[in-house]
């Protein structure tokens, strides 16, 4: 969600600290600010876009340390005084904060009636008071900032900067934090994607770590005054690119480059001779896969669809009881953990706070997380310590599309693997294994010729709500399609299993509604025809996902859209496609920010 960024070396801050937070932009966030030390600590901040902070910063705000963030609301509205730094009362401490000080309302109450002037409504700022307040007891930035914390409760990813030394201090605790070691200076940021244009050589900071940064170096520390374990890692310099090449916006751009995605994710870990699938990250051996009595994969948004996409393919092949569930209430159902079965943590970013914390829950229960990621050393990446990549490559879009693809992918791979080592035959595993070596050609293929697009666009875009469905593998299709029109057009959105329509969603149903049925050549499509019938006897008016040939589905369409046939495990591949570039043109037409959505973030850091 927020993001932040600092420097601190012999270069001057402000334009670092600027193209820092456009870097971090496709996160999400309402407003952005900026302090910079000089002879004193100055600061600019206002709500909206960098491009408006980058329109009030002066020429005057001069130095070679500061600090920049971009927030997004949780505690005080979306005002100037709401946006970070925030300063302490005589101007002499700064800092920014991503995460939720859960004690803020006592400890604002005290404040308050120690005499300080609180000057926003938000939780972040109480942080700036405790740490003044330490520094003229007398110590240092490190033990103000230490002192400052322990009186907290909460969540941070934390950097502040001090009037009478230059140093800048952070400190990490469920919201990511990440250390660029440069050649004379030093870098912080909440995403590596921000450090790559400066340095490879990063130190990621976990819970508990605090690190001091100077100019000639980095000291890493823990909130209990212990050692910390930090270790310089080199990221890949690519996840720093952000080109939107001859595409208007970074959706469109991924919805095409998913068929590259979808074969670096699956590029070495089909084995068509063997009918195998291959996914080393997991280190788990034959025995082991058999062994294994229950499988649960774990996600938010998009990466819960493609569990649910992943929980009926490995039901199907592997015939392992498997379940999907949703990571914000797993932990908090005090979830009965089997030590004996396998854990799946799925995730784009990696630091997905629900998520993260449902691992750790697993993991202090006795259970065995894998994790299956985008961003390589991410928080989860690094918590379940084995996994699967799924190489998407950076995803800029707040809007997830290849990276959905690619979760489904792996996770096919995987019901493959587990299969095999039990009961799936040979040919069966080579005919599921071909049809996904085949799927990037085929969406290719599809992408060359979308079909009648825009007649959905203009079917759904002026409409009160949007019903979508599906059966089986296509139900969470379905579910994914509603999310993204939703998240990016502003359209209400319900998705059902076909079956279910019968059951409530009917009622909705009137001359002219528009639904989306999801209807692959798979043994659902008969039942699902018929649900259609049960629509059109209501008015409704129907955008068809289908198969090429199947003329009889499509003669039921006010809208047919062809995709290429495919097997039914990895048919959700296929026909997400269309969904994906109907919300995106449905934003584009309704003139939204298709890549940055009101009220979304990228990568969602609070609970």
């Amino acid at each position: 969600m927020c993001g932040i960024f600092g420097y601190i070396g012999d270069k001057q801050a402000t334009n670092l600290l600027l193209d820092g937070l456009r870097r971090l932009e496709y996160r999400g966030y309402d407003s952005a600010g900026i302090a910079i030390l000089n002879s004193n600590i100055s600061s600019s901040k206002c709500i909206g876009r960098v491009a408006n902070l980058e329109s009030i910063v002066t020429s005057e705000l001069n130095g070679t340390c500061g600090i920049a963030h971009t927030r997004w609301a949780t505690h005080g509205g979306v005002t100037d005084a709401n946006a970070h730094p925030h300063l302490s009362e005589d101007g002499t401490v700064a800092i920014i904060h991503n995460g939720i000080i859960e004690n803020s309302r006592a400890l604002r109450n005290w404040l308050t009636s120690e005499g300080v002037l609180l000057r926003s409504d938000t939780d972040s700022e109480v942080l700036a008071h405790l740490i003044h307040r330490a520094r003229k007891d007398g110590l240092s930035p490190l033990d103000s900032v230490r002192r400052a914390l322990r009186h907290t409760r909460g969540t941070w990813g934390l950097c502040a900067i001090f009037e009478d030394e230059e140093v800048i201090v952070c400190a990490r605790n469920g919201s990511p934090l990440v250390v660029g070691v440069g050649d004379g200076e030093s870098f912080v940021a909440s995403d590596p994607h921000a450090l790559t244009p400066h340095t490879q050589r990063v130190i990621f900071l976990e819970d508990g770590d605090l690190a001091v940064l100077t100019a000639g170096g980095i000291k890493t520390s823990r909130l209990d005054g212990g050692v910390s374990d930090a270790i310089v890692t080199t990221i890949d310099e690519s996840w720093g690119e952000a080109d939107l090449g001859d595409f208007p916006h970074f959706m469109l751009k991924e919805i095409y480059e998913q068929p590259e995605a979808l074969r670096q994710c699956i590029s070495g870990r089909i084995l068509l001779g063997s009918g195998n699938g291959k996914l080393g990250g997991l280190d788990l051996a034959t025995k082991s896969l058999r062994d294994i009595p229950h499988i649960r994969l774990i996600g938010c948004g998009t990466a819960l669809h493609a569990c649910q996409v992943g929980r009926l393919a490995i039901e199907e092949l592997a015939r392992v009881p498997t379940q999907s569930h949703v990571a914000s209430e797993f932990r908090y159902n005090n979830p009965v953990i089997d030590p004996n079965s396998l854990y799946f943590a799925v995730s784009q970013s990696g630091e997905t706070a629900d998520t993260l914390s449902a691992v750790k829950e697993i993991q202090l229960k006795g259970g065995q997380v894998m994790g299956i990621i985008n961003v390589v050393g991410s928080s989860i990446a690094r918590q379940c310590a084995r996994g699967v990549y799924i190489h998407s490559g950076p995803e800029q879009a707040v809007a997830s599309t290849k990276a959905f693809s690619n979760m489904i992918a792996a996770l096919t791979i995987f019901s493959v693997q587990i299969g095999r080592a039990r009961s799936l035959s040979k040919s069966d595993g080579v005919s599921v294994l071909k049809a996904l070596n085949d799927v990037p050609d085929q969406i290719e293929r599809y992408l060359s010729d979308v079909g009648p697009i825009m007649d959905a666009v203009e079917a759904v875009k002026d409409a009160k709500h949007v019903l979508f469905l599906g059966r089986g593998a296509s139900a969470p299709v379905a579910r994914e399609g509603a999310l993204k029109l939703m998240e990016v057009a502003y359209i209400p959105c319900l998705a059902y299993p076909a079956g279910e329509m019968k059951h409530g969603p009917i009622a909705l149903l009137e001359e002219g509604s528009p639904v989306v049925v999801i209807c692959p050549n798979d043994k659902f499509r008969s039942k699902t025809l018929s649900n259609i019938q049960e629509c059109k006897a209501r008015g409704a008016k129907i955008i068809l996902i289908h198969d090429e040939g199947d003329d009889e589905a499509a003669a039921e369409a006010d809208v047919a859209i062809a995709v290429p046939s495919s097997h039914s495990i990895v048919s959700p591949l296929l026909t997400v496609v269309p969904l994906q570039l109907i919300a995106y043109h449905a934003a584009v037409v309704l003139e939204k920010d298709v890549d940055k959505p009101r009220n979304l973030a990228k990568s969602v850091t609070v609970e």
